[in-house]
């Protein structure tokens, strides 16, 4: 019997004993750090010569792992591989698919202070955002399985005098997932796992920034008796291989989560038909947000001020549902900004490998770089009230920055800028706020601050996001609780960790029989 779908608690750093267990964690980690990882090919471990770098964003002289880059060959050769496991796995029972998730939910869990330790170095996260990742992580082990166990079987059709009607749900085949880095165990594992679990083998292509981590869910499939094929693990650089990923043939699906213009690129080429190719790809795209509080006059300014610091500066605003703008009605604009400012100040901010910390850098010299172009750019767009220092001699930090009395229209106001950066605007009343809140070509998450139950239930259908949040910030969605997704050009809504997931890597079949 399985129990039914709770989400993994979350660890509490206060009490001593986790903060003891999680430091023997990282010593653990810090003694692998520097190995090699394989490319992963029909259960066959292959090194090669030309190698991604991980290195902890925190400290860019410590290397995390050097991991093995897949060829076009190896594509093509991962490809061959999953075909032939599909014919397997594609029939193996529901039950069994799912029991193998369970098995490494079970695993991931055993080692869940070791998988966040890997996750502070690998990606930079801080104690408690790496413990929520490796939860989130194990959340979607658990609840695919469970979604699959509902989804063997099927819907209930009507019936007729001498005919018997089913719809059934079926693999489609070999697939193509593609993560980004700043979830690099949650997302890996919910965008693998859930294909993998409807029947479909999976080719994975994990972000080059935070590869040695990917390989470790690879390690707990194994362990959990996912049989050879069904997952290959070919990482790479995408300049090298995404396109030919995207395009391959035998590609019946990708699942992508990252930028804007990368989730476009592939939803364009995946729509040509290639020779050989017998079916028409489906896409699934998470491809970012520029999310935002509105803040009414009715608000409580406590909770604002903490739903918009946490939101914009969790994880460094490295989050496609962080708040990066904050519009609030002018009788309490100067209130709530004061109030963000004061808690901003109490924010720690240091290496997360070395200490608890709340803020560590951001993930790589890129990003740092992307980043401190739009402080310059918010410079001239509006007034820098707090924050915004910048050093990448040691790791790559950027300090938060708050800036007020920006144009909703401008650039900070409108593109993403995916680091802890929040631009405040001031509305004249909640029309006006709905109206700036909608502004933005994204509608990804939002969050509406206010005890006025009218603007509460105009906000619910009104606010053109595909996660609205009442009351709270407009980060951690939880899975099975708030499916997540978002509308306009986040992407294709697919709200990953809820009930219509897996039908995405699905086909419905309806067989009628008469008798």
């Amino acid at each position: 019997m399985v129990l039914p779908f709770e989400h993994e608690l979350l660890t509490d750093f206060n009490i001593p004993e986790n903060r003891r267990a999680f430091e023997a964690a990282l010593e653990k980690v810090h003694a692998e750090l520097g190995r090699d990882y394989p490319l992963v090919i029909n259960g066959e471990k292959i090194f090669t010569k030309d190698q991604l770098i991980s290195v902890n964003p925190g400290n860019k002289e410590q290397v995390v792992g050097k991991v093995s880059k897949a060829s076009k060959q190896q594509i093509d050769q991962a490809f061959e591989a999953a075909n032939d496991a599909f014919k397997i796995w594609g029939r193996v029972a529901p039950e069994a698919r799912a029991n193998v998730l369970f098995k490494a939910a079970a695993i991931a869990r055993r080692r869940k202070h070791e998988l966040s330790a890997w996750l502070v170095y690998d990606a930079g996260k801080p104690w408690d955002q790496a413990d929520g990742d490796t939860a989130e992580g194990i959340d979607f082990l658990e609840y695919y399985g469970r979604q699959m166990l509902a989804l063997a079987k099927g819907q209930e059709m009507k019936q007729r005098a001498n005919e018997h009607n089913t719809f059934i749900y079926q693999p489609m085949g070999p697939g193509v997932t593609i993560p980004p880095w700043n979830f690099a165990f949650a997302i890996v594992c919910g965008t693998a796992a859930a294909p993998i679990v409807a029947g479909n083998p999976v080719l994975l292509k994990p972000s080059e920034y935070t590869p040695v981590i990917a390989y470790k869910l690879v390690e707990i499939l194994e362990e959990a008796g996912l049989p050879k094929g069904v997952l290959q693990f070919v990482p790479g650089d995408p300049a090298e291989i995404g396109d030919y990923l995207v395009d391959h043939k035998d590609a019946h699906w990708i699942n992508f989560t990252g930028s804007r213009a990368t989730g476009i690129r592939i939803y364009e080429r995946a729509a040509k038909v290639q020779d050989g190719q017998r079916f028409l790809k489906r896409v699934v795209a998470e491809m970012g947000g520029k999310d935002t509080i509105i803040v009414d006059q009715d608000a409580d300014l406590d909770l604002a001020a903490d739903a918009i610091v946490n939101s914009a500066f969790g994880f460094s605003g490295q989050k496609c549902s962080a708040c990066s703008r904050a519009i609030v009605h002018e009788a309490v604009y100067e209130e709530v900004l004061e109030k963000a400012v004061a808690r901003t100040k109490e924010l720690s901010i240091g290496d997360p490998s070395e200490g608890n910390v709340y803020m560590g850098a951001v993930i790589n010299q890129k990003q740092f770089d992307k980043i401190t172009r739009y402080l310059e750019i918010g410079k001239s767009e509006g007034k820098l009230v707090y924050g915004g220092e910048a050093d990448d001699s040691k790791g790559f930090f950027v300090h938060p920055a708050i800036f007020k009395d920006v144009d909703p229209k401008a650039r900070i106001m409108q593109e993403e800028i995916f680091g802890p950066v929040v631009a405040f605007a001031k509305a004249a009343n909640f029309d006006e706020l709905l109206e700036i809140a909608n502004n933005t070509d994204y509608g990804l998450t939002g969050a509406i601050i206010s005890n006025n139950r009218a603007h509460i239930e105009r906000a619910r259908y009104e606010f053109q996001v595909g996660n609205l949040y009442i009351n709270r910030g407009c980060t951690a969605a939880v899975v099975g609780y708030q499916p997540f997704g978002g509308f306009k050009m986040s992407g294709t809504d697919s709200k990953a960790g809820g009930p219509d997931y897996l039908k995405l890597f699905m086909e419905a079949k309806s067989v009628s029989e008469r008798f």
